[in-house]
C-alpha cells in the first residue's frame, strides 16, 4: 500500500480484516507499506499491521513477493505509480478519484487496458457503492422496482473548512488535488447514482465557488507562495471550489441534480441519493446507512407510504458474514466489501468493477461541471473508453 494516513487507514482496517470475515480463495498477505517519512511510515506499519516499510514506492513495483499496490496517496501521483504496477503486473486497486485531469485518467485507463490482456487486474476504489444499502437499493431499481426513472437527486455536505483559520493542507491545493469539494466528494456520489440508476451523466450545468480564498500556511510547510498580513501568519491561496453544485441530464431519460459542499455547517457526513421512479421512489442517507426508504406507488392509495427497511438481514448485499439481524454495520465495513469484491474478482480472473474506465467516465464528468462553471453554460461529457456500469 502506498500512503498511510486517513485512506490508508481504512484500506489496511480492510485488508486486515477481509480474510476473517469472508471465505476467500486467496489470501491477503499485508506485505509492505509505503510513506514518504521513516519514522512516520515505520510507525504506520507497526501500528496498521504491515510486516514491512519503505520510502519508495518503486521498491514495491520491484517486489516479485507483491501482487497488488493499493494506491491511497493523494491524487497527483495516482497515475505514476498505477502505470508503472500495472506495466510490472501488479494489479491496483486506487483511491478516488482516478487522478487529477482526464489526460491522466485516460493514461491509467489505457495502461488497465492493455494490462487486462495479460489478466492484470484493476479497481477504483469508490467504497459508498459497497455500503449493503446502496446495493439493496441498485438491485430494486434494477428489478424495476420504481419503474422509468425520472429524477435523480443527490447531496453529500461536510463542515470540516468552515472555519477559515483551517490550515491550507494538500486537499485545498489544485496540484495536488486536481479539484476541491467536487472531486473529493462529488465524485463519490457521480459513480454512487450512476452505479444506482444504470445510467450516465451526458451532459451539465454547473457551478463552483470557492469562499476562502486564502488560508494559513500548515506548520513546516515547504513550496507554498505565501504572504503575510502584517504581523499576521503567512497564507497561501486556496486553488479549488469550496462548493460544487451542477444539473444533468443522463443517458436514460433521467435528470439530476447534485450538490458538493464543505461549507455546510453542521453536516458531518451528509451523503443523500434519492430515485424518483414511475412506479416508486428509493431513497438512502448515510447518516442512516443500515437503512433504506422505499415508495411502492404500486400499492393500493390506501397503504403508500415510505417503507424504512432495516438492511441488516443476511439475504441482503454482503451481509450474511456479519452480524444477527437488527445489528447494524459501520463506514469501515464498506472498505473491507470492497476488498472482498477485488480478491474474489481475481481469484475468479475476472475484472472487478468499478474499472479504470468506468473511473475515468467519472472523471470526465468532474472536467465537464468544472468547464460548465468557468463558461455559464450546458457543457457535454466527453465519450470515455468503452466502459460498464457492473
Amino acid at each position: 500500500m502506498v500512503g498511510y494516513a486517513f485512506m490508508g487507514a481504512a484500506h489496511s482496517q480492510a485488508w486486515r480484516t477481509v480474510n476473517r470475515v469472508y471465505d476467500l480463495p486467496l489470501r491477503v498477505r499485508m506485505a509492505a507499506v509505503c510513506g514518504r517519512d521513516e519514522s512516520k511510515v515505520a510507525d504506520a506499519a507497526d501500528r496498521l499491521g504491515w510486516d514491512t516499510h519503505t520510502t519508495d514506492w518503486r521498491e514495491l513495483v520491484a517486489r516479485d513477493d507483491i501482487d497488488v499496490i493499493d494506491i491511497c496517496t493523494p491524487g497527483d501521483s495516482h497515475a505514476e505509480i498505477a502505470i508503472a504496477a500495472l506495466a510490472a503486473g501488479k494489479h491496483v486497486l486506487c483511491e478516488k478519484p482516478l487522478a487529477n485531469t482526464v489526460a491522466e485518467a485516460r493514461q491509467m485507463a489505457t495502461a488497465a487496458a492493455h494490462a487486462q490482456i495479460s489478466d492484470v487486474r484493476s479497481m477504483c476504489g469508490f467504497n459508498y457503492r459497497r455500503v449493503p444499502a446502496v446495493t439493496l437499493m441498485r438491485q430494486l431499481v434494477a428489478g424495476g422496482r420504481v419503474g422509468v426513472i425520472r429524477h435523480v437527486r443527490a447531496v453529500y455536505l461536510q463542515d470540516w473548512i468552515v472555519d477559515p483559520q483551517y490550515p491550507l493542507v494538500w486537499r485545498l491545493q489544485k496540484d495536488k488535488a486536481g479539484s476541491g469539494a467536487l472531486g473529493d466528494i462529488g465524485a463519490h456520489i457521480i459513480d454512487a447514482t450512476q452505479f444506482v440508476s444504470g445510467q450516465r451523466i451526458t451532459q451539465v450545468s454547473g457551478l463552483t465557488e470557492t469562499f476562502v480564498k486564502r488560508r494559513p500556511l500548515p506548520a513546516g510547510s515547504s513550496g507554498l507562495s505565501a504572504s503575510a498580513d502584517g504581523d499576521g501568519p503567512a497564507t497561501g491561496p486556496v486553488t479549488v471550489d469550496d462548493a460544487a453544485l451542477f444539473m444533468a441530464r443522463l443517458d436514460g431519460g433521467a435528470i439530476a441534480s447534485y450538490e458538493a459542499t464543505r461549507f455546510a455547517t453542521g453536516r458531518k457526513n451528509g451523503l443523500r441519493i434519492e430515485i424518483n421512479g414511475s412506479l416508486g421512489s428509493v431513497a438512502f442517507d448515510f447518516e442512516r446507512m443500515n437503512e433504506l426508504e422505499f415508495y411502492d406507488a404500486t400499492r393500493p392509495a390506501t397503504e403508500r407510504g415510505f417503507t424504512r427497511i432495516i438492511v441488516t438481514e443476511p439475504e441482503h448485499p454482503y451481509l450474511s458474514a456479519w452480524w444477527p439481524p437488527g445489528h447494524g454495520i459501520g463506514y469501515e465495513h464498506s472498505f473491507t466489501h470492497q476488498a472482498r469484491d477485488f480478491v474474489a474478482a481475481i481469484a475468479a480472473g475476472d475484472d472487478p468493477a468499478p474499472s479504470f474506465a468506468d473511473a475515468l467516465q467519472v472523471q470526465q464528468v468532474l472536467d465537464a461541471v468544472e468547464r460548465s462553471a468557468g463558461l455559464g453554460e450546458w457543457t457535454t461529457v466527453e465519450s470515455a473508453l468503452s466502459t460498464t456500469t457492473a
